[in-house]
């Protein structure tokens, strides 16, 4: 009978190239790069970068001189993160809530979510990282700098 080894902890989402930058640099560098806006909500593809915040549903991110909330999903082929610039709070409570939620009903809503962003994405635009550019995603273009 054969043998068969299955590999443990291995990432199929995880960027192929190592010279990509982590979710958190794209992330930085955007909300810099807008001029620390009110809000903003992109998709980034999985292997565009290395996801050093995996994990993470609902988090405070420190940019400049901004706080945002950071709502995060996973929705395969993208991730999604929804920013919104806010005073920094414990997000303990909401981070493992939405955690949770995704682990019962077993990712299949992020799926769909992921699979109709395929589609319904418009317009893309460029980040500028210290390991080159990278494209990010929107439903429609953003009116950078509104408050709604």
């Amino acid at each position: 009978m054969p043998i068969m080894v299955f590999r443990l902890g291995t990432n199929i989402f995880k960027a192929k190239n190592k010279t990509v930058p982590t979710s958190s640099e794209v992330l930085s560098h955007y909300l810099i790069q807008c001029k620390e806006p009110p809000w903003t909500s992109y998709f980034i593809k999985y292997s565009s970068i290395q996801d050093d915040q995996w994990g993470k549903s609902h988090f405070n991110w420190q940019v400049g001189n901004s706080n945002y909330h950071i709502l995060r999903t996973g929705c395969y082929p993208y991730i999604k993160y929804h920013c919104t610039k806010r005073n920094k709070q414990d997000l303990t409570v909401e981070d493992s809530f939405f955690r949770a939620i995704k682990i019962i009903n077993l990712g299949l809503p992020c799926l769909a979510y992921g699979i109709a962003a395929i589609y319904l994405i418009r317009h893309k635009e460029i980040v500028y990282t210290s390991k080159g550019k990278v494209e990010i995603y929107f439903l429609y273009p953003e009116d950078k700098g509104s408050l709604y």
